[in-house]
Order: structure tokens, then C-alpha cells, then sequence
């Protein structure tokens, strides 16, 4: 199981938001760059990045960062936010990014996430952030109209390797992850599941690592390690 230190933009500053919302972000640099470096030096295999401002406006805003990351640090970042088109997913591979995540992509253009699947396999992933259940988009602002499940199941049949499944009442919270909805939606998916919202200690951890067998295959955590509750080289130790 892989743990994926959070790295999530909002013009230019590396912040954390507290369930998603904009009016509660707290800023932790504004040389984002030198905290995917910390990350990278404290063990780090693999960054997950949020362009937060892309996720809003619907297209990408923080690309000149996301340049700045990927010089600073040998280890491969997976890039999310804004990216709703075969052109825009082309062009964030072409800076050197390893994986890019559709998000509210996901339930309005299916046929997107199923042509991205075809053409660049496992380079894809798909963030399904829910609540009570019932999917988010357009930086959870807005109801996808369809449960978690439902979607996953969908996206397994377009051959989708990897879900980032995110539940927003608990994302920056420190209350703990969602372990039962996590590992239901790996089972009944049958995709690996990166899970994500609410990670606060090594036993969320541990108990995330029981379901590893069953495709939870990483943790992202962000408000945990910025925070000190999670000290990352020993989530790793504990992944691993």
C-alpha cells in the first residue's frame, strides 16, 4: 500500500480546505515545490496534486507550479483538477506528470474517461469524492446524481484501473477515514481504490492496510502530516 502525501493548489499556495470548502482553506507554503520536496525526503514514493482553482474554473490554473514540482523532485505525481478533455490530459502527461485524475469528468463525459482509458491505460485514474453515498462535482459544490458505487461499476467496464475515492464530510476533518465505505466500494467496484478524506493517524493506517488484499491500494494524506497527527516516515514503515 502506497501513502500519497496531498499537495493541493489554490493560487499558487500549497493549502489544506476543510471538506472542500474555499471560505475554510488554511495556507501551509506558497513555494509549493519545496514541500513536494520535503515529502520526497522524508520517503515519499509517488505525490498526489489537486490544481484547486482548476477544479472550479474547469480547466487547469496552477500548470506553472505543477512545472516547478516536477523539477523539484525525481518521484512520479499524479495530477488532478480541471482536466475535461483528451487535449488537456495529453498536454499534463506531456509535462512529465505519471498519472492525471478526471474528476467531475467522471459523471459528465463518460465517453472521455472511456476514450482516455483506451488510449493511456493505467495513466488514468478517476477521483469519485461523495457524501452520504452520492458522487460530487465541480469542486463538490454540485450532486452528480449518482451513488459512488454505481459510477465505479460503470467506469470498471471502460477498464479503468485506479478509483480515488474521497469522502467529503470527513476530507481535513482528522475524524478518521471512511474504512467501511472505502473497502465496500473496492469490493464491489473490483478496482484498486486509493482512499482519501479524513486520514488523522498510524491507525487509520493499519486499518486501512487489513483491506489491502481486497484493492485498497493507497492512502492519500494531506491535513494529517501538514499537521504533525501523522508523522509520514512512519506511515510508509506501516504501509508497507
Amino acid at each position: 500500500m502506497i501513502i500519497f502525501p496531498a499537495i493541493d493548489l489554490c493560487d499558487g499556495k500549497c493549502v489544506r480546505l476543510l471538506r472542500g470548502d474555499f471560505a475554510q482553506e488554511t495556507v501551509y507554503s506558497d513555494r509549493p515545490e519545496e514541500t513536494a520536496l520535503r515529502w520526497e525526503r522524508e520517503g515519499a514514493e509517488f505525490l498526489h496534486v489537486v490544481d484547486l482553482d482548476g477544479a472550479l474554473a474547469g480547466k487547469p490554473r496552477n500548470t506553472d507550479v505543477i512545472k516547478k514540482i516536477l523539477s523539484a523532485v525525481q518521484i512520479p505525481i499524479e495530477v488532478g483538477g480541471g482536466i475535461r478533455s483528451l487535449e488537456t490530459i495529453e498536454k499534463t502527461l506531456e509535462l512529465g506528470v505519471h498519472r492525471v485524475i478526471l474528476g467531475s469528468a467522471a459523471v459528465q463525459n463518460r465517453d472521455l474517461v472511456k476514450e482516455a482509458c483506451h488510449r493511456y491505460g493505467d495513466r488514468i485514474a478517476v477521483g469519485i469524492d461523495a457524501k452520504d453515498g452520492i458522487v460530487a462535482i465541480d469542486g463538490w459544490g454540485v450532486s452528480g446524481g449518482i451513488t459512488a458505487a454505481a459510477l465505479a461499476k460503470k467506469l470498471a467496464s471502460f477498464g479503468l484501473k485506479t478509483i480515488i475515492y474521497t469522502d467529503i464530510s470527513r476530507d481535513g476533518t482528522l475524524s478518521g477515514v471512511n474504512i467501511e465505505a472505502t473497502s465496500k466500494l473496492a469490493a464491489e467496484s473490483g478496482i484498486d481504490i486509493i482512499a482519501s478524506g479524513g486520514v488523522r493517524s498510524l491507525d487509520d493506517i493499519h486499518a486501512l492496510k487489513k483491506y489491502e488484499s481486497k484493492g485498497i491500494v493507497g492512502v492519500i494524506a494531506g491535513k494529517s502530516i501538514y499537521e504533525g497527527t501523522l508523522v509520514l516516515s512512519e506511515a510508509i514503515a506501516a504501509a508497507r
